[in-house]
């Protein structure tokens, strides 16, 4: 499954990671660490709303 991820550079420094198919957002210091905990954000998210619960 393959899902989109928004980044943003964060006015205070770092980037702030959006799934839009899942509503999860979170942030890290470097692009690479902001999409590791996009990764889990949205893996805990399907833990409890499976995707295909809404297809």
């Amino acid at each position: 499954m393959q899902l989109a991820a928004v980044l943003i550079p964060a006015q205070e420094g770092g980037f702030i990671a959006t799934n839009p198919e899942t509503g999860t957002t979170t942030q890290g210091e470097t692009i690479e660490e902001a999409l590791a905990n996009l990764q889990e954000a949205i893996r805990l998210y399907l833990e409890e709303f499976p995707l295909e619960a809404y297809g």
